[in-house]
């Protein structure tokens, strides 16, 4: 028994029918931003500075050219200067949403998944948003450079200077998402595998969802959202809450967040529990599903909308 309700308490999820959010996410634009993430001369890495600004280039036009108030975030590592590329829609002061995804790659390879389509998804967001009159809170997005290791979980991480900043401000951040890996879908049986093997009982084994992914505590924001999210969403969610210490739920940019107070969540087809392609050269855009992605994109639309 007492198994059984830990498993329920994680699973933390209440069934709804779904909405169709509108306006919807363009699929022939997640491509086209894809594409341009897969075609840089060098990987999106630590080591490929020129290449990793070039990128930051890009995200800066795409998100001034939906609308948004765009500023750069220059910080310095061993010598190098890095950037955040920030992007505000909304009112210009008072209490903000962040929404964040990292654009940077681990090692030499291409991270179609990882996190190209976070970071395909932010840019169609964006143009979502700039189409929308009249939003009653500031809406931030956030394109982080160096979530990936050797700098991942040290205070180099793009995501870490920028909670940090926001901190320092005193800056009113009613919570932060961040989109970690959203394109990977498997409808097979046994394609999804879990960090506690009796998950599977309740989530099933074909790696076919999002996870809406929040720890205990600090869920003022992440547990409305999560919500929202899978109310609007037009394809399967599983909403995830467990403590902070088990294995993957912290793998992303909002553990940031979380060392700084914020309620933060992640949304992702949960890496390498399903895209066995993760960290490796096969981590190729012909194998995402980008039907799903945009779909995935539009649930994130509505939820900041009703959140």
């Amino acid at each position: 028994m007492r198994l059984l309700f830990l498993l329920l308490l994680l699973a933390g999820a209440a069934s709804a029918a779904p909405l169709v959010p509108a306006p919807t996410a363009d699929s022939a634009r997640l491509r086209r931003h894809l594409r341009y993430l897969m075609s840089t001369p060098a990987p999106r890495n630590h080591q490929h500075v020129v290449v990793l600004d070039s990128v930051a280039r890009y995200l800066g036009r795409e998100l001034r050219r939906s609308g948004g108030r765009v500023s750069e975030q220059p910080y310095e590592v061993n010598g190098q200067t890095y950037r955040n590329v920030i992007a505000a829609f909304g009112p210009e002061t008072g209490p903000r949403i962040v929404v964040g995804a990292h654009y940077d790659v681990c090692g030499e390879q291409p991270g179609a998944d990882d996190n190209g389509t976070g970071v395909a998804a932010l840019l169609e967001l964006a143009r979502l948003l700039g189409q929308q009159t009249g939003l009653k809170q500031r809406i931030e997005l956030v394109a982080y450079t160096l979530e990936e290791p050797p700098y991942f979980r040290t205070r180099h991480m793009g995501s870490y200077v920028h909670a940090k900043s926001l901190h320092d401000q005193g800056a009113e951040v009613r919570g932060m998402v961040v989109l970690e890996m959203l394109g990977y879908y498997d409808e097979r049986r046994g394609s999804q595998h879990y960090p506690f093997g009796p998950l599977k009982l309740i989530y099933g084994t074909r790696g076919n969802y999002v996870t809406a992914v929040r720890k205990f505590g600090r869920g003022r924001f992440s547990r409305p959202f999560a919500r929202h999210y899978k109310r609007a969403a037009a394809l399967p969610v599983r909403r995830f809450q467990a403590p902070a210490w088990l294995p993957g739920i912290d793998f992303s940019d909002h553990l940031n967040y979380w060392k700084f107070g914020y309620s933060a969540l992640m949304l992702t087809d949960t890496s390498f529990y399903r895209n066995r392609n993760y960290h490796h050269a096969a981590d190729t855009l012909e194998k995402l599903d980008l039907h799903r992605l945009a779909l995935a994109t539009d649930a994130v639309l509505a939820a900041l909308l009703r959140v």
